[in-house]
């Protein structure tokens, strides 16, 4: 028996040799491997192994990104090697093996995009690659706010206009926005009070957001970027001595802060009472007008506010940028919010008409609405894209038995929203606090040639910053 397990551990012994031989035969071929493989990745430079991109955000607000890995750390890649197609702003960052390409503003829907990276080189050195990859971006979706006898209810609608489909109806919508990821739904109560609905945006998970008190709520607006929205309030109950009047608030519609009070907006030292605000897009900045004809830049965050002058009117304020045009005594101005810095805009051609209202465009170019007079009757009027020359392209008329209530651009400047009462003498308006005519059209236009998408039922297009003034 001694024998047998004598030769029966020596048998054992050869076989772990023999295995121990052949495993370390098989690392050997796999560091071979590695290695030649190694030799052959940095013999042809970086190759793309995942792309990431969201195109449905890409077209829904600005900032989104493209994110292309490869397969080596990479040499930091400058803005001269990227090329968008079609151009598009964008601003490039190098992460190890990845290059994130984010958006300066929302791409134009239904485009195909591609983005090209040259001279991208590995870390450890090796051969340049170019790298080449395209998507394309869905069609827009929009909300529109439409108003009848039998109730209000909130569509959300392509620019096609035979897909509309109902999210949220109420008795009484005053006036919608919606933000990122929420709609906030202005409504009146049988007693006259404000209340502010928050959905999902597919309408569901309805909820109150807390109001200072009882009151009215008016000129809802909502951040650019974020879960943010801010309004002017006024006490139901107000006399010389006592009650907020166009007191100004900001709140966050997220569920995670549903219970917090809203943040009072105050001008430190003047009035707080605002005519007008806007949100600075990309950040939590406000611009306000008060009622003593004060411009101030403020933040709910705090901080010193920084005055701007003296202004009759906010035109509005650029997508993506911090360029505000307001009304001065002495005409219209650019601001440069960041510096302070302003520049008149350039005049139109007198015989184009009349100046009544300016649309600041993220191109630097600005929609101005001309109206044609004889005498006190408006014989005609136009929407013409002006440049910084002055020089005027007409992309929209206006019928002259019909009235232009609102101008909204596209947050990716593609198109402009234009709300039209038609057939205003015979239009009667309703009985709401922000009161429209019974029937109102919003007609979706192309900047690029003026041509004409689509005519919804509706209004407050989800576009518009402010709300819709008749």
């Amino acid at each position: 028996m001694s024998t047998d397990r004598t030769r029966r551990s020596g048998a054992r012994r050869r076989r772990s040799r023999a295995f121990a031989v052949r495993f370390a035969g098989v690392l050997g071929i796999l560091a071979v491997l590695g290695a030649a493989g190694a030799a052959v990745s940095v013999a042809q430079g970086p190759r793309v192994t995942a792309v990431r991109v969201d195109p449905a955000a890409a077209i829904a607000a600005s900032g989104s990104r493209m994110i292309i890995t490869t397969t080596q750390s990479l040499q930091q890649i400058t803005p001269e090697q990227v090329t968008v197609t079609p151009a598009a702003g964008f601003a490039v960052d190098t992460s190890g093996r990845s290059v994130g390409i984010r958006f300066a503003l929302p791409l134009w829907d239904e485009t195909e995009y591609t983005v090209t990276i040259t001279g991208v080189t590995g870390i450890g050195g090796g051969p340049e690659a170019t790298i080449e990859e395209s998507f394309t971006t869905p069609g827009l979706e929009v909300f529109l706010l439409k108003r009848s006898a039998e109730g209000d209810t909130i569509f959300r609608t392509d620019l096609v206009g035979d897909a509309a489909r109902p999210i949220f109806s109420h008795e009484h919508i005053e006036d919608f926005r919606a933000t990122s990821s929420h709609l906030v739904v202005s409504t009146v109560d049988g007693d006259g009070f404000s209340h502010l609905i928050v959905t999902d945006l597919d309408g569901t998970n309805e909820r109150d957001l807390p109001l200072p008190g009882d009151g009215v709520v008016s000129n809802l607006q909502g951040a650019e970027r974020g879960d943010l929205i801010g309004y002017t309030f006024t006490d139901a109950e107000i006399d010389a001595d006592s009650g907020r009047e166009s007191a100004l608030f900001t709140a966050s519609p997220n569920q995670a802060q549903a219970d917090q009070q809203p943040t009072a907006i105050e001008r430190p030292g003047g009035d707080s009472r605002v005519d007008d605000w806007r949100f600075v897009p990309g950040t939590d900045s406000i611009v306000m007008l008060t009622f003593d004809g004060a411009l101030t830049l403020a933040s709910p965050a705090g901080g010193d506010p920084v005055a701007l002058g003296n202004a009759f009117t906010i035109e509005g304020i650029a997508r993506g940028s911090t360029l505000a045009v307001v009304q001065r005594a002495d005409g219209p101005v650019a601001i440069d919010l960041a510096t302070a810095e302003e520049t008149p805009l350039p005049a139109t051609d007198p015989g184009l008409g009349q100046l009544n209202a300016i649309t600041p465009l993220s191109s630097g170019s600005t929609l101005r609405v001309l109206a044609q007079l004889t005498g006190f009757t408006v014989t005609s009027t136009s929407v013409d894209v002006v440049d910084a020359a002055g020089l005027a392209r007409s992309v929209f008329a206006v019928d002259p038995a019909d009235t232009l209530i609102e101008t909204c651009v596209a947050p990716s400047g593609r198109y402009a929203a234009f709300l039209i009462a038609p057939d205003v003498i015979s239009n009667p308006y309703d009985g709401y606090l922000l009161p429209l005519p019974a029937r109102v059209e919003t007609h979706v236009v192309a900047l690029e040639d003026g041509t004409e998408i689509v005519a919804l039922s509706g209004f407050d297009i989800s576009w518009c910053q402010t709300p819709s003034r008749g």
